[in-house]
């Protein structure tokens, strides 16, 4: 979009919500601004702040990605259902902000909603790592076990949410991850494997709740007093409760701190704990393993699916492709969860680089360095966050550059070694998806765990190096 686009958008925004909040909010005098925040790559989230008879006062507001309404099919209820859920969930004891106003479609705004504006951090990396959260941090396990015990408790008929929501049981889970993954024509056999073990493994019996579906370090906002806020009910549906227990826990939200799965910032027990005292019902440890697994695979998928949004949605951010490139992210830890074992790293070729004038890598470099210097330098907000991830991109290149070729051989040539065949590179990537598919390749099949394990593991090196589940896989590396 260009910078005239931008603006035009802004301002057209920016129109509607002073006729909307002139309205609707008690001694509105005018909008000061409305600025988009970073991050929210699935939805839009602005901070407004407007002038009123006493003084200044900051709302939030929610949006679908250019105000479009979004597609229910995957399961998500839409913004307006988004709102009813964090009224209810407020209602229920669930710490939540209020919900102001819900635009109807002919005011102009889109799908969104406005609602009152809560300090504290939504920031993962910040929440396990600052200070200023050092003496709440021992206590958020116990809590979110709390609060989603208080969540799975709403009742679904009193409520209406049964009217509202989707119900969808894990098979239903997989099928769709996996069915739109399978849209996207792009053999990654790793999703494939933990598609077929999820399918293998499914829990038996289990109960039906509310879920939230996106319940993790980054989408609760807390404070040094612990947790203010749940945020992002977009997928919201109504299924096996224990889905909410294993996505926090999931390796992609620990932001580094492996060895406190729950966020980053507790324990099993704790956690366990808190969601006991309050539901009265036992956790059982290996089901909530089982939603880790599917959450490292149903977010490898959404990965991709942001990089394919990118080439056909309404919001071309580079945020989006980038995070197509965290895919590998969470299937390296699918491989620790399920394949874990030795693994040999990729080196670089010792052979002289090219003679050229400037070099790919150099070009690469100065690119790179200019949006880490002068544009950073030079930005805040939201442009220096998509400078800084635009910057990160260009490191996956540069590292593509010096070892992607030697990877791809090797790869291809336990490949060729697995199906005892001279095809292509690219043919035998789907002829190995393709048997995982249809059964014909089963999961012990020989040599197949070490290819994936070399595959995955070589891919993240080039992806994210400063992952953690890269250094897990790499705990067993020879």
């Amino acid at each position: 979009m260009t910078q005239e686009k931008t603006e035009k958008k802004s301002a057209d925004i920016q129109g509607i919500l002073q006729n909307i909040l002139s309205r609707k909010i008690e001694g509105f005098r005018n909008l000061i601004s409305c600025e988009r925040l970073s991050g929210g790559a699935n939805q839009e989230t602005y901070r407004i702040v407007l002038e009123t008879d006493k003084g200044e006062r900051k709302l939030a507001m929610r949006r679908a990605p250019g105000g479009i309404p979004k597609q229910t099919e995957d399961g998500g209820p839409g913004m307006r259902a988004e709102a009813e859920l964090m009224r209810l969930a407020r209602e229920a004891g669930v710490p939540e902000p209020e919900i102001l106003y819900v635009p109807a479609p002919e005011e102009g705004l889109g799908e969104a909603f406005i609602m009152e504006w809560l300090d504290g951090e939504t920031l993962g990396a910040r929440i396990v790592r600052g200070e200023e959260f050092a003496e709440i941090r021992p206590q958020l396990a116990y809590e979110c076990g709390r609060i989603l015990a208080l969540i799975h408790a709403i009742d679904l008929e009193k409520t209406g949410l049964n009217k509202l929501l989707q119900t969808v049981g894990p098979l239903e889970m997989i099928d769709r991850s996996y069915f739109y993954y399978q849209m996207l024509s792009t053999p990654q056999p790793m999703i494939d494997y933990a598609a077929r073990w999820l399918k293998d493994n499914m829990p038996k019996n289990a109960r039906t709740a509310l879920v939230h579906n996106d319940f993790r370090n980054g989408n609760i906002m807390i404070t040094p007093e612990g947790i203010v806020a749940v945020l992002d009910w977009e997928l919201s549906h109504i299924g096996d409760p224990m889905r909410d227990l294993g996505w926090i826990c999931t390796n992609s939200w620990r932001f580094g701190k492996t060895e406190l799965p729950v966020g980053g910032f507790g324990t099993y027990e704790d956690f366990f704990r808190g969601y006991e005292e309050v539901s009265g019902l036992k956790v059982d440890p290996a089901h909530v393993k089982y939603w880790e697994v599917f959450g490292s695979f149903w977010w490898a998928v959404g990965c991709l699916i942001m990089a394919a949004l990118y080439r056909s949605g309404p919001d071309k951010s580079v945020e989006r492709l980038a995070i197509g490139r965290r895919s590998s992210e969470c299937q390296v830890d699918c491989v620790n969860l399920l394949i874990p074992g030795p693994v040999k790293l990729v080196k670089a070729d010792d052979a002289p680089k090219s003679t050229e004038m400037p070099r790919l890598d150099e070009l690469v470099t100065s690119v790179r360095d200019f949006l880490r210097g002068d544009v950073m330098n030079q930005t805040q907000g939201r442009a220096n966050f998509m400078a800084r991830v635009a910057s990160n991109s260009l490191d996956i290149v540069l590292r593509d550059l010096e070892v992607g070729d030697i990877c791809r051989q090797q790869e291809h040539q336990r490949l060729r070694s697995l199906f005892s065949t001279e095809s292509d590179l690219e043919s035998l990537r789907w002829r190995l998806v393709k048997g995982l598919r249809e059964g014909d390749i089963p999961l012990d099949h020989p040599g197949l765990a070490e290819h994936l394990r070399a595959t995955v593991v070589n891919q993240i090196a080039i992806d994210q190096p400063v992952y953690s589940g890269f250094k897990t896989a790499l705990k067993s590396a020879v």
